[in-house]
């Protein structure tokens, strides 16, 4: 009889195998099973991130065409800050600051440093790239932030996720984007709102994700509509597209991927590579 064996000579070739090889044979071991609500929920990652990037540049846009002013957006952004800080302690108590050890006085002391920062080099990022043509810049923006939707950290663990790349690219964009403004202030509050938006914005999302899912969902929507609703006064056709492309994300991409689970085949036996479960700590003593 064939045994399964290296160390011994037996009367059979050395790619023989019997019946019993396949006996072994599983199929699908570790694939997950996704259910379309938990899909659908998880998708609103991507929808908001997708919503951040059009609202800030439409509101790039509003400033370029002298819609919106600097004090005004400035003033919004300010009072918007103060209630999702207030929110961001509000949703667990105060608990994840007293882990942290961070008090409120440090929070304003590098809000206050930035602040003053940015105020002070917005001269240098109006004059930083006037030497590049106006196509380019809208070129190099573009590109910046589909790349910062790539990398963003949308909760997969994956080599791709740089939360750290996707930020830069973010800022860098606005800061291209701000050198295209008619004064410094107006660089200035660009600059601040994007650092709002695509990187404070994102930690509350988060964390209303993690502590109340239906508050997520509600601020979700909501953010979506706001966003559609600022597209439309700009262009009809680019709102409809818009929106079509948040539904099939939202709806029609996670239809798919439980559709597409049924076809899976992973196979799994005695073929794999082998796993050492034994603690052989002992051995390198």
């Amino acid at each position: 009889r064939w045994q399964k064996v290296l160390y011994e000579r037996q009367p059979f070739p050395d790619n023989y195998v019997d019946q019993r090889f396949l006996e072994e044979l599983r199929k699908n071991v570790h694939a997950r099973q996704y259910r379309y609500q938990a899909v659908v929920f998880q998708s609103g990652a991507v929808v908001q991130q997708l919503c951040s990037v059009c609202v800030f540049v439409l509101t790039w846009w509003y400033m370029d065409a002298g819609m919106l002013s600097p004090q005004g957006l400035f003033g919004a952004a300010l009072v918007s800050s103060l209630l999702g800080y207030v929110l961001f302690d509000a949703v667990d108590g105060g608990a994840g600051r007293w882990a942290s050890g961070r008090t409120r006085w440090a929070d304003l002391k590098s809000t206050l440093v930035f602040a003053a920062f940015t105020y002070g080099f917005s001269p240098v990022l109006k004059t930083l790239t006037e030497s590049i043509s106006t196509d380019t810049i809208y070129a190099m923006s573009a590109l910046m932030l589909l790349g910062h939707l790539i990398f963003f950290d949308y909760g997969a663990n994956a080599a791709i996720v740089s939360s750290t790349l996707s930020l830069n690219m973010a800022i860098f964009a606005s800061v291209c984007l701000a050198s295209r403004l008619p004064r410094s202030l107006h660089a200035f509050v660009i600059v601040t709102f994007a650092m709002q938006i695509f990187a404070l914005w994102p930690m509350l999302q988060k964390k209303l994700k993690a502590r109340t899912p239906r508050c997520y969902v509600g601020v979700t929507v909501l953010f979506a509509l706001a966003a559609l609703a600022g597209l439309a006064t700009v262009s009809s056709v680019g709102a409809v597209l818009f929106a079509s492309l948040l539904l099939a994300i939202s709806c029609l991409c996670p239809y798919c991927l439980i559709r597409l689970q049924l076809l899976k085949d992973n196979i799994h036996g005695p073929w794999d590579e082998a796993e050492i479960k034994e603690d052989l700590s002992r051995f390198l003593m």
